[in-house]
């Protein structure tokens, strides 16, 4: 019997978050952003090294979000994420703690399925070395539930996957993917201040080598990381880090 009530409770979330997904698509208003000269580019490499995926991807195209009817429906929301090869294209919230959307919905309405949040520690105009952003991993992919794709071959061998495009009020911007892996819980890749560029460039060591594969990327103190958490199971946890290498201000 408790079985089968958690059945029925999961699923009504499920319900409510797939009406609450809908909705949103309703009033939002995305568009396609092509290439510019008037793009920042974001900490250059200093020599053009075609083995480095950045002279790739800073061509492709940025989005750009018109948050003026999200802002109506939660003025909680701070940006917008797109992830290539997954099904995570969601307005992003932040509250005031890192609990709150755990266990609310976009409408702040009580749900187990929560939404996809920034942490509390976070400033999107003023970016932390480090940026992260939280869903849980729901079995029906839904908010963070797909980002196990990336452990997928079919993921991995289509490099457009590697961008992460994330649009916020004040500018568009597009992220580079260097590691991805599983690991058990723990708070080390959620700092999001350093003391020092040593401690940030041993931090950014550290993340880079747990990657499951070896991307054509290079990272280094000057860089602006955006990660990705979500839960693989009780234990463990997915990870996706990536670097900012262009921005475009609105």
């Amino acid at each position: 019997m408790f079985s089968g009530i958690k059945i029925f409770l999961w699923d009504q979330d499920n319900k409510k978050t797939s009406k609450q997904t809908q909705e949103i698509k309703e009033v939002t208003k995305i568009e396609e952003v092509p290439a510019s000269t008037q793009d920042e580019l974001i900490n250059q490499p200093v020599q053009k090294d075609h083995d480095n995926d950045y002279w790739n991807y800073i061509k492709l195209p940025l989005i750009n979000v018109d948050f003026t009817e999200l802002k109506k429906k939660n003025a909680d929301t701070v940006a917008f994420l797109k992830v290539n090869g997954t099904n995570i294209n969601y307005p992003v919230v932040q509250a005031k703690d890192n609990q709150y959307y755990l266990t609310h919905s976009y409408d702040k309405s009580p749900n187990e399925a929560g939404w996809v949040f920034m942490d509390y520690r976070n400033q999107t105009t003023n970016l932390n070395r480090n940026t992260i952003i939280y869903a849980h991993g729901r079995w029906d992919t839904t908010m963070f539930g797909s980002l196990k794709n990336v452990f997928q071959n079919k993921w991995y061998q289509n490099t457009d996957n590697y961008v992460i495009q994330l649009s916020t009020p004040t500018y568009n911007s597009l992220w580079q993917v260097f590691s991805v892996y599983q690991i058990p819980t723990e708070t080390y890749y959620l700092t999001t201040d350093f003391g020092s560029t040593e401690s940030y460039q041993t931090f950014l060591t550290t993340i880079q080598k747990r990657s499951a594969y070896q991307f054509r990327a290079t990272i280094n103190p000057d860089d602006h990381i955006l990660t990705l958490s979500t839960c693989w199971n009780d234990k463990e946890k997915v990870v996706l880090h990536a670097k900012l290498i262009k921005r475009q201000m609105k």
